[in-house]
């Protein structure tokens, strides 16, 4: 691999663009959709773009001022390229980043690439530079590395938890958004679940930890998780921890109600 100077890079420091606008009359429409539709994962992306302002745009001229980002950039990395190589990654040694990683995505029928469809979907005028598309992606590649260093699993309450930890993270209003509005769906819904305590913990751990979309993957996933969760500052999500058996059951048991309604509507 080819590295770069951080002189290399001081007289192409990206400029401040235009503030993006919100958009929140888009973002009421795709929340009204993923709550009717909770598996259309391009809503989120929707909702993201509509109320993301600068954050993106910001968190790529913090990235470029680490060296670790300027090797990335310098080096063009694709970090779908490295989490899709599931031969070395069931290779690695149990316990590994890389190894659990890849059990996380076969247990759960997915993917590194999975998100990319659902990120398209988005009908946007882009105007961002090659390095920034770059970061863009990566940024959003890494979502499922961040479900296994973080400890949320992909049930709703976990899914929930990450994004709240992600908002503490980037800052990104369209990501707060869908963590107001689906904890307070989920207080009336599962009012025996204690959503609020499980989000504040997740905020506070997201904001406890290093920063991750500067991180270097590719060289972590050798690594043991418990060593790479040390690393990054990645606090135990006891509340989540404690909530999600009374969560998942108390969801299952709603999906069976409905279920059960929509049957005998349709007799």
């Amino acid at each position: 691999m080819t590295t770069a100077s951080p002189t290399e890079f001081r007289s192409a420091a990206p400029a401040k663009p235009a503030r993006k606008r919100m958009q929140p009359l888009k973002a009421i429409r795709a929340i009204r959709a993923l709550i009717a539709d909770k598996e259309d994962t391009s809503q989120v992306f929707k909702i993201i773009d509509a109320l993301s302002g600068d954050s993106v745009g910001r968190g790529f001229r913090r990235f470029v001022q680490t060296d670790t980002g300027r090797r990335i950039l310098a080096e063009k990395r694709d970090l779908i390229a490295a989490l899709s190589d599931r031969a070395r990654l069931s290779a690695l040694p149990a316990g590994t980043l890389g190894r659990t990683y890849h059990e996380f995505m076969a247990e759960e029928d997915l993917t590194a690439d999975g998100l990319v469809a659902a990120s398209e979907a988005v009908e946007r005028i882009d105007l961002r530079s090659e390095d920034e598309l770059l970061f863009g992606a990566r940024l959003r590649d890494q979502h499922d590395l961040w479900h296994v260093v973080s400890g949320y699993g992909r049930d709703g309450l976990g899914e929930l938890a990450l994004l709240a930890f992600t908002y503490a993270q980037t800052r990104n209003r369209g990501i707060g958004f869908i963590v107001l509005v689906g904890a307070r769906v989920t207080a009336k819904s599962l009012p025996e679940v204690k959503i609020w305590r499980v989000i504040r913990e997740a905020y506070r751990n997201g904001k406890k930890a290093a920063w991750l979309p500067a991180t270097d993957w590719e060289a972590m996933l050798e690594k043991p998780l418990a060593q790479v969760r040390a690393e990054l500052g990645i606090a135990t999500p006891a509340a989540y921890r404690e909530a999600e058996p009374v969560a998942t059951a108390a969801e299952q048991a709603f999906k069976a109600m409905r279920a059960e309604q929509m049957q005998k509507q349709a007799a």
